[in-house]
């Protein structure tokens, strides 16, 4: 049994944490080629968000939009 953990330690630490462990050397020469990865997700992040307040405005302006305290049962009461 203590051979089966010491396979999932070494396929974590050997293998699975080898591009964390390339990105943490890679921020001591480059902080922003090392966080190019999270700020491409705020992009998407940000991208999203305008959409949504697009569609949010859109539906809202053909009245498409139900607003009413009675749109769901939970706040009939």
């Amino acid at each position: 049994m203590k051979s089966f953990f010491e396979a999932i330690g070494s396929l974590f630490t050997d293998f699975l944490f080898l591009p964390f462990n390339a990105l943490r050397d890679l921020e001591l020469t480059n902080w922003w080629a090392a966080n190019f990865i999270n700020w491409f997700f705020i992009l998407i992040c940000c991208g999203a968000m305008v959409y949504w307040i697009k569609q949010l405005n859109l539906f809202k302006a053909n009245n498409e939009d139900d607003q009413d305290t009675t749109a769901h049962s939970f706040l009939n009461k």
